[in-house]
């Protein structure tokens, strides 16, 4: 078993704890004369304490049939926002992850995660909001299986404030990263630094030795635009407020000064840059801060030559609050959403007297396909039989969201009967004056009965609003386009916000989900597009329309034949839950579809939800409200039909604090609806 290596980077941080002067709370632990508190998870592997005390660890050696050790605090009661600076190494291959454990909810909510093999100790900076329940940190790690591999945590720190906050008094610098550069690089300036910068500058906080401050200098600069960084940790938790700090800079038109934050793709946004190229002393900066995404603040310093002077920057804060009051609030895009099933929300028709869209709805049936947001809800269908003509061009505006943000915006369609698609539906951007200013996507391709997401990310400098348009041309080539579901949020669409714990849509696995082997004939396949057999099974998931969902293959199995799929375990709650999840039962042989609720205490499993036989050829919400306070696990169980055409899908599964806000699937369908293809208006 290879030990973990302590380097003179980690000699230096034992200094940690004596050098702290910011106040720690309860939860912070070196480790040096026990656990603090913290325990092992007994359902897991044990972590264990170095002979020679500093560091708590687990190695893959000591695993065996377990795949993690999970590392337990202590309750905590931290009502006010707090930061975890955690100094870890991970050796070998392996991966480190911490986790928030909210008193009496059901699940644990992963914050951050690591698996960057090291030869040295890292520091990682967590933020944990403002909350008034208690709760719990853990720590999970997971070295692989093989010689050598081990996670060692040597301190855990919680202080008051953000993580991004730094006086650059402590030898971890707040987790704040220097960019290398052979030439020009940030150093800590005060008693511990040398060269120009820092000979030439006192600590802006306490103005006497013991002061330190960070500064980048020219001297060694030698080639033209040679750039230095200092990085603040990724924030893990959306933020808006002001951002504070001061800087010195001195130079003669030597150097160019920038603040950028910088997201998870690498996207950089310019936040400040000075308006003169020397200041006397130390001066105060306020930038106001919206972060609905995690990113990092950047510090950066271009010199032009060895004679570009120097920059410092000291007392990093942030607040809540805006700097400015003319700063505008935080936007909240979702006033462009709109599931159709209340109404149009803020969409409205160009025209009253050429209105083509009209909001319809299809009870469940064996041919029709309904809503996406229920199956049994409301969407707009274009160019319907209660509105057709021979042609006609239809614009749907939204409502007007601000400019300078970067828009995610999201919504699904559905085509049927367009023999050419090119006009079926296109997104524009309009401006106030209705001046189309982006065409932003169009139909490409001829995807047919089944919903389909769309994403587009944008962003204007100026008031803007989503127009949806759908052309047709002559009555022969025009068919029926929908659309449901549209959401508008804030940031890039390929920065998602990560599944919430019990989540999962099947598209990168089956989330720690497992088949039960003991009784089961079959098992639940995890597939993407059709089915192979006719007239049963879904055309496509209902995440994307192209994606993955888990389902049972009837001419696999035999009549009565059942497969159960089962979550892990889960911990309990004190509150009640709210299962949610679609379900696809579409064939004239179907079986049953059955929601079990297992636990411990009880010989046999409590049927929470059923259904039997044929539901609808659309994908069906289903919302199960259940209380359990123990630990159990939660069942899906399929059983095969008497035919052939007897496939059951399922996808898209969720939880959330209960109880359920609409319990829409409460009607026990069983069989077709008497009302074939019938659509109201």
């Amino acid at each position: 078993m290879r030990t973990v290596r302590l380097t003179l980077q980690a000699l230096l941080l034992c200094g940690f704890l004596r050098a702290q002067q910011q106040l720690l709370l309860p939860g912070s632990c070196n480790f040096e004369l026990g656990t603090c508190g913290y325990t092992s998870d007994p359902e897991y592997s044990s972590w264990s304490m170095n002979e020679e005390g500093h560091l708590i660890t687990v190695d893959s050696g000591v695993l065996y049939e377990q795949e993690q050790a999970v590392l337990v605090s202590p309750v905590l009661d931290h009502p006010d926002w707090s930061c975890v600076r955690l100094v870890y190494q991970i050796t070998g291959r392996g991966s480190l992850q911490l986790y928030l454990r909210p008193d009496g909810d059901n699940f644990d909510y992963r914050l951050w995660t690591a698996r960057k093999e090291s030869d040295s100790w890292l520091i990682a900076s967590v933020d944990l909001p403002n909350t008034t329940i208690s709760y719990q940190i853990l720590l999970e790690g997971r070295p692989e299986r093989g010689f050598g591999n081990s996670v060692a945590i040597f301190e855990i720190h919680i202080v008051p404030g953000y993580c991004v906050e730094c006086n650059f008094e402590e030898h971890h610098l707040c987790g704040y990263s220097n960019s290398w550069n052979p030439n020009v690089n940030w150093y800590v300036g005060g008693n511990v630094a040398t060269g120009s910068g820092s000979n030439a500058l006192s600590n802006r906080t306490s103005n006497h030795q013991r002061g330190h401050h960070m500064y980048v200098d020219s001297v060694y600069a030698k080639h033209f635009q040679e750039v230095a960084k200092l990085t603040s940790p990724m924030t893990t938790v959306p933020m808006s407020g002001c951002l504070s700090f001061f800087y010195h800079r001195d130079q003669e038109r030597g150097n160019i000064f920038t603040v950028f934050t910088r997201d998870q793709l690498g996207h950089y946004e310019e936040m400040w840059r000075p308006e003169v190229y020397a200041t006397p002393g130390w001066t105060l900066v306020s930038v106001d801060v919206k972060a609905p995404h995690p990113l990092e603040v950047v510090f950066e310093v271009a010199f032009n030559s060895a004679r570009g002077g120097y920059v410092a920057i000291d007392d990093i804060s942030f607040s809540p609050e805006f700097c400015h009051t003319d700063t505008e609030p935080t936007v909240d895009p979702s006033v462009a959403d709109c599931d159709f099933d209340d109404g149009l929300c803020l969409y409205y028709q160009e025209r009253a007297e050429s209105k083509v869209w009209s909001r319809v709805s299809v009870k469940p049936n064996a041919y029709s396909i309904g809503d996406h947001t229920s199956g049994t809800g409301w969407f707009l269908l274009a160019n319907t039989r209660f509105a057709s003509m021979p042609g006609y061009v239809s614009r749907l505006h939204g409502p007007f969201l601000p400019g300078n943000h970067k828009y995610c915006l999201r919504f699904y369609y559905l085509l049927h009967g367009f023999r050419k698609a090119d006009n079926a539906l296109i997104v524009y951007i309009y401006d106030e004056n209705n001046v189309a200013q982006e065409k932003v996507w169009s139909l490409a391709d001829t995807t047919r009965s089944v919903w389909t997401e769309v994403e587009i990310t944008y962003v204007k400098p100026m008031l803007t609003k989503l127009v949806f348009v759908s052309i047709c041309r002559n009555f022969w080539e025009c068919g029926l386009v929908a659309i449901d579901d549209i959401t508008v949020s804030l940031g890039d669409c390929q920065i998602t916000a990560g599944s919430l714990p019990g989540q999962c849509n099947f598209e990168s696995g089956v989330c720690g989900y497992f088949q039960e082997k003991k009784a089961d004939k079959a098992d639940w396949l995890r597939v993407r597009g059709h089915t192979p057999t006719s007239y049963t099974g879904p055309r496509g998931d209902h995440t994307t329309g192209v994606g993955y969902f888990m389902y049972i293959e009837a001419s696999l199995m035999r009549p009565g034949h059942k497969a159960r799929l089962l979550t892990s375990d889960l911990r309990g709650s004190s509150s009640p839950q709210c299962l949610i999840f679609y379900y696809h039962m579409h064939g004239s042989g179907t079986g049953m579809l059955s929601v079990l609720l297992r636990h411990g205490s009880r010989g046999q499993d409590v049927t929470l939800w059923r259904r039997r036989g044929e539901q609808s050829i659309s994908w069906m919400r289903a919302m199960v409200d259940y209380h359990c306070d123990v630990r159990h696990q939660i069942i899906f169980e399929a059983v095969r039909g008497p035919s052939l055409r007897s496939d059951i899908a399922i996808d898209d599964i969720s939880f959330k604090r209960g109880p359920c806000e609409d319990l829409g699937d409460i009607t026990p369908y069983s069989g077709f609806s008497e009302y074939f293809n019938e659509i109201e208006k």
